[in-house]
């Protein structure tokens, strides 16, 4: 079936493109979200344990095995039903929600219509229907067509807490239709966790409830605090609302909700009714989203609208009128479903709206620095404000003077951060992390951000805490205090060893397993990571360093200070400007002069002890990180002039698809290992623009293609994947990836020009 509605896209397609060709004009002017149905290809029929036990219901990569559809920042989505899925067909699929960290499936489809005709007794069968599932942005729709009545189901989000489904049944007979109208579902009341010691599976009841509500069902969910699998509080609650009265019978997990009156509908005329779906997490929330509800159902065709309006202007912003084909169009709208879908509004700890890694995975539900760095650069480009507001849920945790858990790392910004804090921070989370922090971008998020909305009073804000970050790095990870910092970690219960430190400072750079972090050394005279403490002027560890500079962090920093510069001028501050300026200047000399090898033409890091013995480590092979001085405008010419042969390189970076995160040519490089071979995104958008930066724009374009072009379902309706195989273009790991979105995007954007 897949192979069928694949064909019929590329049709689609294909057809499009040629209408394009001749009417190109006319095509950018009428961009329609109906152009790009089913791009995305969300399609299931979700179980029970999808995301709890990794077994059939998920991918082989362990993430949720169907794509998933929210906008406006809700906790809850949706699917569609897979065709032949006949019992649930008649509502949309799931729902999925977030218990605060984790995504759970609440049923197969909670919601499901049922329509009898009252005068003959008739049910009317959906499974003989002639049917189309589709998912155009922001929308989901059901068509069911039978010789009687043509049924219609669309669902859209109205806030960041309620879904709105519109019901529309047309007559398609020549006499008045009598119908009985009702609603059923049921619930999953489980999750199954892996007992480890008995090598078998529990399933763990869950205790919710089903609740006769107004015109309606609720799901009162029940305190559950699984630290590492479910965190449910007792005033959460899901909650279904019909426009018009109905009647509800309970049946343990199970329920029916029946219109008190018939529908009748004339010959050829259509009756609609609308239901919303909330997903509420406190008493405040549901008080505040049962007003919306009434507002939303006494005036729904407005959201519709407005959802219309809001989509339509997303695509408007995004769609490149001078793309080279518009089949690149694909990739950049399935980006921005992708960036939306993993949009969560504040809650909980989280203040600010910003963008998860991926709903799709267990442990990617929390808002990460240098994920949100990357996607709030791609999102300003179509909604300003959710990129602004993703920048600030992470400084919301900037680190102050007067913390009472690390005042010694005032101006960091932290590692991750959930719906839940840790223990430290009087929480019960295991998932906020404090160990590390991540790679200095912000500077240039803001700045980005600012390029593209105009912004000054953003820049404003900002500016001072980007200043504090900045001196962060070296009050605690300069280790001999020369100006070139280390990464590291924090001084923290769990960083408790020097295997844990480096650890830590291996995320914190957030190449995980990369072959530079290897702890043992490669050949002689590499002496191997070693954990160094770095101290205040009284003496006490503020934090730890590894010992060995990294190319990629400097180049980090010295664009960071070039972000500030122009910010200092942006905001007439002349003299922070030109200190700005001169300390770049001595970390870009620094780098060309002591992090470049003229033999390999590349750049490394650079091991270093307390006696200032220093090696460069050409010895551990070549990485992304190689090419960040490119990315940065750090590099000579000369320099940058090596270094591009070596990306361009067939054995090297010039991979079927490009930028591997270990050159091929590194003897530890492996295809499908994480930071060891597998493309990540990030790492090739980088690439690109450091090709560009030095006036290799044809080869910027030529490896953008190759991105595009030979990635795995990106042209098609596949997801976007957390990173791909740099030999097939296979996708690996996790699925719909935001930060892999925000690449496609930006390299759509600025790089498929004519």
């Amino acid at each position: 079936m897949k192979k069928y509605i694949l064909a019929a896209l590329v049709i689609s397609l294909a057809t499009a493109c040629s209408s394009v060709n001749e009417k190109k004009d006319n095509y950018k002017k009428e961009i329609s979200r109906d152009t790009y149905n089913n791009i995305l290809n969300i399609q299931g029929e979700p179980k029970e344990f999808t995301y709890f036990a990794p077994r059939k219901e998920t991918d082989k990569s362990g993430t949720n095995y169907i794509n998933g559809f929210s906008d406006l920042g809700a906790w809850h989505g949706y699917y569609q039903p897979e065709k032949g899925s006949y019992s649930i067909y008649g509502g949309f699929a799931g729902p999925f929600y977030l218990a605060e960290e984790y995504a759970a499936n609440l049923s197969d489809s909670f919601n499901k219509i049922s329509i009898k005709n009252a005068k003959t007794g008739k049910i009317y069968d959906l499974s003989q229907a002639n049917v189309e599932f589709n998912y155009i942005p922001g929308k989901l729709i059901q068509i069911y067509k039978l010789e009687d009545i043509t049924l219609k189901l669309e669902l859209i989000f109205a806030t960041n807490r309620t879904a709105l489904i519109k019901t529309s049944i047309e007559n398609n007979t020549t006499t008045p239709l009598d119908l009985n109208i009702s609603w059923s579902g049921k619930m999953y009341n489980k999750l199954e966790k892996w007992n480890a010691k008995e090598k078998k599976y529990d399933q763990i009841p869950l205790d919710n409830k089903l609740i006769k509500s107004s015109n309606g069902i609720t799901v009162d969910f029940k305190d559950k605090r699984l630290v590492w699998d479910y965190l449910m509080n007792d005033e959460a609650e899901f909650k279904i609302t019909h426009s018009k009265n109905v009647k509800t019978k309970l049946n343990g997990n199970s329920y029916i909700s029946t219109l008190d009156n018939n529908i009748i509908i004339l010959p050829k005329e259509t009756a609609t009714t609308y239901t919303t779906e909330s997903y509420t997490f406190t008493k405040e929330e549901k008080l505040k989203e049962d007003s919306l509800v009434k507002n939303i159902l006494s005036n729904p065709q407005n959201y519709f609208n407005e959802n219309n309006k809001r989509w339509n202007n997303y695509l408007i912003k995004t769609i490149n009128k001078n793309v080279i084909d518009e089949k690149y169009d694909v990739g950049a709208v399935k980006a921005v479903e992708t960036l939306v879908t993993n949009w969560r509004s504040p809650a909980g700890a989280i203040k600010h709206d910003g963008i998860t890694p991926s709903v799709s995975y267990k442990w990617f539900n929390g808002f990460w620095a240098w994920d949100s760095w990357k996607q709030a650069v791609a999102t300003a480009n179509f909604d300003g404000e959710l990129a602004k507001n993703n920048i600030r849920a992470l400084f919301d945790y900037q680190i102050q003077p007067n913390d009472k858990v690390r005042p010694q790392d005032a101006g960091t910004i932290i590692d991750a951060i959930f719906y839940n804090k840790d223990k430290d921070r009087d929480g019960e989370g295991g998932n906020w992390n404090e160990r590390n922090s991540k790679p200095a971008l912000a500077a240039w998020a803001v700045w980005k951000v600012y390029e593209a909305t105009g912004d000054k009073e953003f820049v404003k804000e900002m500016y001072p805490k980007l200043k504090k970050y900045h001196d962060w790095w070296y009050s605690n990870r300069d280790h001999n205090k020369n100006g070139i910092a280390e990464y590291g970690g924090m001084v923290h219960r769990d960083n408790n060893s020097p295997e844990e430190i480096i650890l830590a400072a291996a995320w914190e750079s957030g190449m995980d397993n990369a072959v530079r972090f290897d702890v043992e050394g490669t050949g002689p005279e590499d002496s191997g990571i070693k954990v160094l403490e770095n101290r205040d002027e009284h003496n006490k560890i503020v934090g730890y360093s590894i010992n060995q500079e990294s190319v990629d962090l400097n180049s980090f920093l010295y664009a960071e200070k070039i972000y500030l510069k122009d910010m200092a001028e942006l905001l007439n501050l002349p003299e922070e400007a030109d200190s700005y300026e001169k300390s770049a200047e001595y970390v870009k000399k620094y780098m060309n002069e002591k992090m470049f090898d003229s033999k390999t033409g590349f750049y490394y890091d650079l091991q270093f002890d307390d006696k200032n013995n220093y090696k460069l480590l050409v010895n551990r092979g070549k990485g992304p990180e190689g090419y960040m001085p490119l990315w940065a405008n750090a590099a000579t010419k000369n320099h940058a002039k090596a270094v591009v042969k070596n990306m361009m390189n067939e054995n090297m970076f010039n991979t079927y698809l490009p930028f591997p995160t270990a050159s091929k040519d590194n003897s530890k490089y492996n295809p499908v290992k994480y930071w060891r071979g597998p493309v990540w995104l990030d790492q090739a958008y980088f690439g690109v623009v450091a090709l560009d930066n030095y006036g290799y724009n044809k080869e910027a374009n030529q490896m953008t293609l190759k991105l595009f072009n030979n990635s795995e379902g990106l042209l098609g309706d596949g997801s976007i994947r957390e990173n791909y195989n740099p030999e097939t273009g296979e996708g690996l790991h996790c699925s719909n990836f935001s930060w892999s979105a925000s690449v496609y995007y930006l390299l759509y954007k600025n790089y498929l020009n004519k």
